[in-house]
């Protein structure tokens, strides 16, 4: 992997929010293979610190190669709801900007013995984290129809969970389903070819959030991240489907509330007091140029908010 590319998703727009102050400590969420990390160490100065973690041990390997002439860097192989733990093990109090980059890497997309793409026959894997003990193949092969509907209707909006669901419990009574190929076989044979691709997406995407419960972490991060910022430091969250946007947007409308009393109370009793003021009304979104340069970013969006 010593040659990897890796093209970072709105970049530059990131880079605008996120560094406030070039001696800044700053934490991301997401390291991945470095994309976005070499041009945040560019931006910082020699004072600077960036905090990065990754799950994934090839990218944590990889970017520990690539990174080991810099100071300014700490890496960690852990999960980033672990930002506190992190942060006290590097006796930082505060960071001045939180960073994530959320969802799957390119490398794992193509990488065949990751098994995350549906277009190459590989095993049912889905981890992020190779530590985790269920995998895929042990949830298609153990779970009841029942709850396999409601993982694919939940976490990937497919209307038919129910159809898909039936048919995995059918398919492995005759043979385990071990492969990514097993899987794409069943569900091809009952939908129709126009809508193949966006179904084999949503149940493959529904079972990878399932696996790594990343919606979970998703908000564990979150939460932990907000005691964490410094006053005017910036959280900058990169997401690439509905569920995961819809989680940060609603943290971060929570968060920026200076009241949680119901409508129809006289007075505000509940005493809350907001911590984020959103900065993204609307989320960014990737223009036409990059989309054409990196497909991969068509789904994007980017929300940032600021520590009150």
């Amino acid at each position: 992997m010593k040659n990897l590319h890796h093209v970072p998703v709105l970049l530059s727009e990131t880079l605008k929010y996120l560094i406030t102050d070039e001696k800044g400590k700053y934490f991301e969420g997401t390291l991945g293979f470095g994309g976005h990390t070499s041009e945040i160490l560019n931006r910082l100065g020699s004072k600077g610190i960036l905090v990065s973690t990754d799950v994934d041990k090839a990218a944590f390997d990889y970017c520990k190669d690539k990174f080991e002439k810099e100071t300014r860097i700490r890496l960690y192989n852990f999960n980033n709801v672990l930002i506190d733990v992190i942060a006290k093990i590097e006796s930082l109090e505060f960071f001045d900007g939180v960073f994530a980059d959320l969802g799957v890497s390119s490398y794992q997309l193509d990488n065949v013995a990751a098994g995350f793409s549906y277009s190459m026959d590989a095993p049912l894997d889905l981890r992020m984290d190779k530590n985790l003990k269920m995998n895929a193949t042990d949830i298609v092969n153990s779970f009841d129809e029942e709850k396999l509907a409601k993982i694919i209707y939940d976490y990937g909006e497919e209307r038919n969970s129910r159809k898909i669901a039936k048919q995995i419990v059918i398919t492995r009574k005759n043979k385990k389903i071990e492969k990514t190929g097993d899987l794409k076989k069943l569900i091809t044979e009952i939908t129709p070819t126009q809508y193949q691709i966006k179904t084999l997406s949503r149940v493959f995407q529904a079972l990878r959030i399932h696996v790594n419960h990343e919606l979970e972490f998703l908000k564990q991060f979150l939460s932990n991240s907000v005691k964490l910022l410094n006053t005017g430091a910036r959280m900058v969250i990169i997401s690439y489907h509905s569920l995961e946007d819809r989680i940060v947007k609603e943290l971060f409308k929570y968060e920026a509330l200076d009241c949680i009393c119901p409508k129809d109370a006289p007075v505000c009793i509940c005493d809350k007091e907001p911590r984020l003021k959103i900065l993204t009304k609307k989320p960014i979104v990737p223009l036409e140029d990059e989309i054409r340069k990196n497909r991969r970013a068509r789904s994007a969006k980017l929300r940032v908010a600021e520590r009150i």
